[in-house]
Protein backbone atom coordinates (compact mmCIF):
# COMPACT_ATOMS: atom_id res chain seq x y z
CA UNK A 1 0.00 0.00 0.00
CA UNK A 2 1.37 3.39 -0.95
CA UNK A 3 1.98 5.74 2.00
CA UNK A 4 -0.30 8.77 2.18
CA UNK A 5 0.70 12.27 3.28
CA UNK A 6 -1.64 15.21 3.77
CA UNK A 7 -0.78 18.82 3.04
CA UNK A 8 -2.76 21.59 4.73
CA UNK A 9 -1.88 24.81 2.96
CA UNK A 10 -2.85 27.58 0.56
CA UNK A 11 -3.20 27.17 -3.18
CA UNK A 12 -0.55 28.77 -5.41
CA UNK A 13 -2.04 29.64 -8.80
CA UNK A 14 1.42 29.61 -10.40
CA UNK A 15 1.99 26.01 -9.28
CA UNK A 16 5.39 26.25 -7.62
CA UNK A 17 4.60 26.52 -3.92
CA UNK A 18 1.76 25.79 -1.49
CA UNK A 19 -0.59 22.90 -2.18
CA UNK A 20 0.68 22.44 -5.72
CA UNK A 21 4.34 22.37 -4.71
CA UNK A 22 3.60 19.98 -1.85
CA UNK A 23 1.69 17.52 -4.04
CA UNK A 24 4.49 17.57 -6.64
CA UNK A 25 7.01 16.82 -3.90
CA UNK A 26 4.95 13.96 -2.50
CA UNK A 27 4.58 12.44 -5.97
CA UNK A 28 8.28 12.80 -6.78
CA UNK A 29 9.16 10.96 -3.57
CA UNK A 30 6.75 8.07 -4.01
CA UNK A 31 4.00 9.21 -1.64
CA UNK A 32 0.29 9.68 -2.41
CA UNK A 33 -0.75 13.23 -1.60
CA UNK A 34 -4.05 14.41 -0.15
CA UNK A 35 -4.80 18.08 0.42
CA UNK A 36 -6.81 20.49 2.55
CA UNK A 37 -6.86 24.02 1.16
CA UNK A 38 -6.87 26.89 3.66
CA UNK A 39 -6.73 29.83 1.24
CA UNK A 40 -6.69 30.71 -2.43
CA UNK A 41 -3.97 33.00 -3.69
CA UNK A 42 -3.66 34.91 -6.93
CA UNK A 43 0.10 34.79 -7.34
CA UNK A 44 2.91 34.14 -9.76
CA UNK A 45 6.69 34.13 -9.72
CA UNK A 46 6.73 37.92 -9.24
CA UNK A 47 4.43 38.27 -6.25
CA UNK A 48 1.10 37.72 -4.52
CA UNK A 49 -1.74 39.82 -5.95
CA UNK A 50 -4.65 38.67 -3.76
CA UNK A 51 -5.56 36.19 -1.01
CA UNK A 52 -8.99 34.69 -0.35
CA UNK A 53 -9.12 32.88 3.01
CA UNK A 54 -11.51 29.95 3.30
CA UNK A 55 -13.89 29.71 6.29
CA UNK A 56 -12.70 27.64 9.22
CA UNK A 57 -15.81 25.43 9.05
CA UNK A 58 -15.05 24.46 5.46
CA UNK A 59 -11.43 23.71 6.32
CA UNK A 60 -12.69 21.47 9.13
CA UNK A 61 -15.03 19.73 6.68
CA UNK A 62 -12.12 19.00 4.35
CA UNK A 63 -10.12 17.56 7.25
CA UNK A 64 -13.02 15.35 8.28
CA UNK A 65 -13.42 14.07 4.72
CA UNK A 66 -9.75 13.12 4.47
CA UNK A 67 -9.37 11.50 7.88
CA UNK A 68 -12.69 9.63 7.66
CA UNK A 69 -11.46 7.77 4.58
CA UNK A 70 -7.69 7.87 4.12
CA UNK A 71 -4.92 6.25 6.18
CA UNK A 72 -2.77 9.36 6.53
CA UNK A 73 0.79 8.61 7.65
CA UNK A 74 2.11 12.19 7.92
CA UNK A 75 0.77 15.74 7.86
CA UNK A 76 2.48 18.86 6.52
CA UNK A 77 1.06 22.28 7.43
CA UNK A 78 1.99 25.32 5.39
CA UNK A 79 0.12 28.60 4.96
CA UNK A 80 -2.94 28.74 7.21
CA UNK A 81 -3.64 32.42 6.54
CA UNK A 82 -6.16 33.43 9.20
CA UNK A 83 -6.80 32.91 12.90
CA UNK A 84 -10.05 31.02 12.24
CA UNK A 85 -8.28 28.67 9.85
CA UNK A 86 -5.47 28.08 12.34
CA UNK A 87 -7.97 27.30 15.10
CA UNK A 88 -9.90 24.90 12.85
CA UNK A 89 -6.73 23.01 11.93
CA UNK A 90 -5.51 22.85 15.53
CA UNK A 91 -8.85 21.57 16.86
CA UNK A 92 -8.92 18.73 14.33
CA UNK A 93 -5.27 17.75 14.66
CA UNK A 94 -5.26 17.64 18.45
CA UNK A 95 -7.47 14.53 18.19
CA UNK A 96 -4.95 12.90 15.84
CA UNK A 97 -2.60 10.50 17.61
CA UNK A 98 0.55 8.84 16.31
CA UNK A 99 0.68 10.71 12.99
CA UNK A 100 3.76 12.96 12.64
CA UNK A 101 3.06 16.63 11.94
CA UNK A 102 5.52 18.93 10.15
CA UNK A 103 4.70 22.64 10.48
CA UNK A 104 6.25 25.14 8.11
CA UNK A 105 5.32 28.48 9.75
CA UNK A 106 4.72 30.36 6.51
CA UNK A 107 4.49 34.06 7.24
CA UNK A 108 5.96 35.81 4.20
CA UNK A 109 6.16 34.70 0.55
CA UNK A 110 9.47 34.52 -1.35
CA UNK A 111 8.40 37.78 -3.00
CA UNK A 112 8.14 39.47 0.42
CA UNK A 113 4.33 39.55 0.51
CA UNK A 114 2.80 38.83 3.97
CA UNK A 115 0.82 35.58 4.22
CA UNK A 116 -0.16 35.49 7.91
CA UNK A 117 -1.76 38.19 10.05
CA UNK A 118 -0.75 39.00 13.64
CA UNK A 119 -3.74 37.27 15.26
CA UNK A 120 -3.09 34.08 13.31
CA UNK A 121 0.60 34.21 14.30
CA UNK A 122 -0.36 34.15 17.97
CA UNK A 123 -2.74 31.22 17.49
CA UNK A 124 -0.04 29.38 15.56
CA UNK A 125 2.41 29.85 18.46
CA UNK A 126 -0.08 28.76 21.10
CA UNK A 127 -2.06 26.02 19.32
CA UNK A 128 -0.25 24.56 16.29
CA UNK A 129 3.40 24.54 17.35
CA UNK A 130 2.75 22.41 20.49
CA UNK A 131 1.03 19.79 18.29
CA UNK A 132 3.96 19.53 15.89
CA UNK A 133 6.69 16.92 15.73
CA UNK A 134 8.81 19.38 13.75
CA UNK A 135 8.66 23.06 12.84
CA UNK A 136 10.77 24.38 9.97
CA UNK A 137 11.20 28.18 10.18
CA UNK A 138 13.68 30.02 8.00
CA UNK A 139 15.91 32.68 9.54
CA UNK A 140 13.31 35.44 9.25
CA UNK A 141 10.47 33.28 10.57
CA UNK A 142 12.51 32.06 13.54
CA UNK A 143 13.27 35.63 14.57
CA UNK A 144 9.67 36.70 14.08
CA UNK A 145 8.26 33.83 16.12
CA UNK A 146 10.63 34.69 18.97
CA UNK A 147 10.05 38.43 18.75
CA UNK A 148 13.75 39.05 18.07
CA UNK A 149 14.79 42.24 16.32
CA UNK A 150 17.11 40.49 13.86
CA UNK A 151 17.57 37.08 12.34
CA UNK A 152 20.46 34.87 13.45
CA UNK A 153 23.75 35.93 11.93
CA UNK A 154 25.68 32.69 12.38
CA UNK A 155 25.27 29.04 13.31
CA UNK A 156 25.57 29.74 17.02
CA UNK A 157 22.66 32.16 16.71
CA UNK A 158 20.65 29.58 14.77
CA UNK A 159 21.24 26.97 17.47
CA UNK A 160 20.21 29.45 20.15
CA UNK A 161 17.00 30.40 18.35
CA UNK A 162 16.15 26.76 17.64
CA UNK A 163 16.63 25.86 21.30
CA UNK A 164 14.38 28.73 22.36
CA UNK A 165 11.73 27.74 19.81
CA UNK A 166 11.82 24.19 21.15
CA UNK A 167 10.37 25.56 24.38
CA UNK A 168 7.19 26.49 22.45
CA UNK A 169 6.26 22.81 22.62
CA UNK A 170 7.27 21.17 19.33
CA UNK A 171 9.27 17.94 19.52
CA UNK A 172 11.97 19.31 17.18
CA UNK A 173 12.98 22.51 15.38
CA UNK A 174 14.77 22.82 12.05
CA UNK A 175 16.05 26.37 11.48
CA UNK A 176 16.76 26.74 7.77
CA UNK A 177 19.80 28.73 6.68
CA UNK A 178 19.16 28.83 2.96
CA UNK A 179 18.83 32.63 3.04
CA UNK A 180 22.13 33.02 4.88
CA UNK A 181 25.63 33.60 3.56
CA UNK A 182 28.66 31.42 2.81
CA UNK A 183 29.47 28.55 0.43
CA UNK A 184 27.20 26.10 2.28
CA UNK A 185 23.49 26.20 3.04
CA UNK A 186 23.40 25.11 6.68
CA UNK A 187 20.27 24.01 8.54
CA UNK A 188 20.27 23.32 12.28
CA UNK A 189 18.05 20.52 13.65
CA UNK A 190 17.49 20.70 17.40
CA UNK A 191 15.79 17.94 19.36
CA UNK A 192 15.61 17.33 23.09
CA UNK A 193 18.53 14.91 22.86
CA UNK A 194 20.88 16.85 20.63
CA UNK A 195 21.75 19.07 17.67
CA UNK A 196 22.36 17.99 14.06
CA UNK A 197 24.06 20.18 11.45
CA UNK A 198 22.73 19.60 7.92
CA UNK A 199 24.64 21.03 4.97
CA UNK A 200 24.51 21.24 1.19
CA UNK A 201 26.43 23.38 -1.32
CA UNK A 202 24.87 26.82 -1.73
CA UNK A 203 23.31 27.02 -5.19
CA UNK A 204 23.27 30.41 -6.86
CA UNK A 205 19.89 30.73 -8.56
CA UNK A 206 17.00 33.15 -8.60
CA UNK A 207 14.59 30.19 -8.93
CA UNK A 208 13.73 29.77 -5.26
CA UNK A 209 9.93 29.91 -5.41
CA UNK A 210 8.55 27.19 -3.13
CA UNK A 211 11.80 26.14 -1.44
CA UNK A 212 10.34 26.16 2.07
CA UNK A 213 7.20 24.30 1.02
CA UNK A 214 9.27 21.74 -0.84
CA UNK A 215 11.64 21.01 2.05
CA UNK A 216 8.90 20.59 4.66
CA UNK A 217 6.74 18.43 2.39
CA UNK A 218 9.78 16.30 1.50
CA UNK A 219 10.36 15.72 5.22
CA UNK A 220 6.70 14.77 5.64
CA UNK A 221 7.02 12.37 2.70
CA UNK A 222 9.98 10.68 4.39
CA UNK A 223 8.07 10.37 7.66
CA UNK A 224 5.07 8.92 5.79
CA UNK A 225 7.43 6.27 4.40
CA UNK A 226 8.52 5.36 7.92
CA UNK A 227 11.86 7.16 8.13
CA UNK A 228 13.18 8.55 11.39
CA UNK A 229 13.07 12.34 11.67
CA UNK A 230 16.79 12.98 11.22
CA UNK A 231 16.97 10.66 8.21
CA UNK A 232 13.89 12.29 6.66
CA UNK A 233 15.49 15.74 7.09
CA UNK A 234 18.76 14.62 5.49
CA UNK A 235 17.06 13.08 2.48
CA UNK A 236 14.72 16.07 2.10
CA UNK A 237 17.65 18.49 2.07
CA UNK A 238 19.40 16.45 -0.61
CA UNK A 239 16.20 16.36 -2.69
CA UNK A 240 15.77 20.14 -2.42
CA UNK A 241 19.39 20.73 -3.40
CA UNK A 242 18.81 18.72 -6.58
CA UNK A 243 15.56 20.57 -7.29
CA UNK A 244 17.32 23.92 -6.89
CA UNK A 245 20.27 22.91 -9.06
CA UNK A 246 17.92 21.86 -11.88
CA UNK A 247 15.46 24.77 -11.49
CA UNK A 248 16.93 26.72 -14.39
CA UNK A 249 15.89 23.96 -16.81
CA UNK A 250 12.22 24.85 -16.32
CA UNK A 251 12.33 28.52 -17.37
CA UNK A 252 8.93 29.17 -15.75
CA UNK A 253 7.83 32.75 -15.11
CA UNK A 254 9.58 36.11 -15.19
CA UNK A 255 10.45 36.40 -11.51
CA UNK A 256 11.68 33.90 -8.91
CA UNK A 257 10.90 30.67 -10.74
CA UNK A 258 9.98 27.38 -9.07
CA UNK A 259 12.36 24.60 -8.13
CA UNK A 260 12.33 21.49 -10.33
CA UNK A 261 10.33 18.98 -8.29
CA UNK A 262 10.72 16.22 -10.88
CA UNK A 263 14.42 16.73 -11.59
CA UNK A 264 15.17 13.03 -11.09
CA UNK A 265 12.20 11.77 -13.12
CA UNK A 266 11.65 13.86 -16.22
CA UNK A 267 13.32 12.96 -19.50
CA UNK A 268 16.26 15.33 -19.96
CA UNK A 269 15.96 15.24 -23.76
Amino acid sequence: MIPIALTIAGSDSSGGAGIQGDLKTFSALGVYGASVITALTAQNTRGVNAIHALPGAFIAAQLDAVFDDLDVRAVKIGMVGSASATIAVAEKLETLHGVPIVLDPVMVATSGDPLLDAEAEQVLRESLIPLSNLITPNLEEAARLLGDNARAGDEAGMRDQAARLLKFGASAVLVKGGHGDGPEAVDILVQADGVTRLTSPRIETRNTHGTGCTLSSAIAAGLARGLKLEEACILAKAYLAGALAAAGELQVGQGAGPVHHFHELWDKR
